[in-house]
């Protein structure tokens, strides 16, 4: 039996999209299963937006595909394993509360995958623990809702730039306690046990470190790192970050020495 399905000319919370590179057909649906579209150009960035939310998932397409993006959507938890291998996407827009199966155990099961796309979740009413149990899981930014359109590009963007750095440190560094990062396979090897770093963690790490002994802003981590255009948007993400990391290569996280706390400007990378 097919899902109950929703026509595209729904009103939307967005414009509609003119962009040449918008390839959806304007009669098409969504349901709970993937949507399908049909004859996209293969160089177009693919972003699928998991989300139950219908009013806010078409307008999330919509203003992706004004962009120049290729969007597809999936409407709950338990459709998405199939969304993602039907549309391989570049990125994934991830609500943490959906329907079926959270957005935590989606991201769950696909990192056990092996599945190595970024993940941009979304959250109305996640606690810290939550949105921590997503980077650690393996997410590489979050969107507090409501948001606006501009605010989801500009995090999109970011996405698909990558970190560039003039002065790289060594890929294996050994740290007090007797801790190891390897940064060339993303481990940390501490206490007998070697813990996954996330992509966003290790290019996090590489840059506190290619600038130690400075102090290094929010700003400087969400222009430099995140690439984000504006640095005028919510810095909770990067203290997310840096609790994750600092639980990782930190010898005594809860009196951090390494990734110290520079209050009211940043943090400072000391060795």
């Amino acid at each position: 039996m097919s899902s109950p399905c929703l026509a595209r000319a729904t009103a939307l919370p967005f414009p509609r999209p003119t962009h040449p590179y918008t390839m959806s057909d304007p009669n098409s649906q969504v349901s709970g299963s993937p949507e399908s579209t049909s004859d996209q150009d293969t160089t177009v960035k693919t972003v699928l937006v998991i989300e139950d939310e219908q009013a806010l998932a078409l307008g999330l397409r919509d203003a992706l595909e004004h962009a120049g993006y290729s969007a597809h959507l999936c409407l709950d938890g338990a459709s998405a394993a199939a969304a993602i291998a039907e549309h391989n996407p570049d990125l994934l827009v991830l609500d943490l509360m959906l329907p079926g199966k959270n957005g935590l155990d989606v991201l769950r099961d696909l990192r056990a995958a092996g599945n190595k796309v970024r993940v941009l979740i979304l959250s109305a009413l996640a606690s810290e623990e939550d949105l921590l149990a997503g980077f650690q899981l393996g997410a590489d930014d979050y969107m507090k809702k409501p948001f606006s359109p501009r605010e989801l590009l500009a995090r999109v963007e970011a996405q698909f730039r990558r970190v560039e750095l003039d002065t790289a440190p060594p890929e294996m560094l050994e740290l007090p306690g007797g801790i190891r990062v390897d940064l060339a396979r993303l481990e940390v090897h501490r206490d007998g046990e070697v813990l996954a770093i996330t992509p966003r963690e290790g290019d996090m790490l590489t840059y506190l470190i290619a600038n130690r002994d400075r102090v290094v802003t929010r700003d400087d981590l969400l222009l430099d790192v995140w690439h984000y255009k504006s640095a005028n948007v919510e810095t909770r993400t990067v203290d997310i970050h840096i609790v994750g990391l600092r639980r990782k290569v930190e010898p005594n996280p809860s009196e951090p020495t390494l990734i110290q706390t520079v209050r009211g400007k940043g943090y400072r990378w000391y060795s």
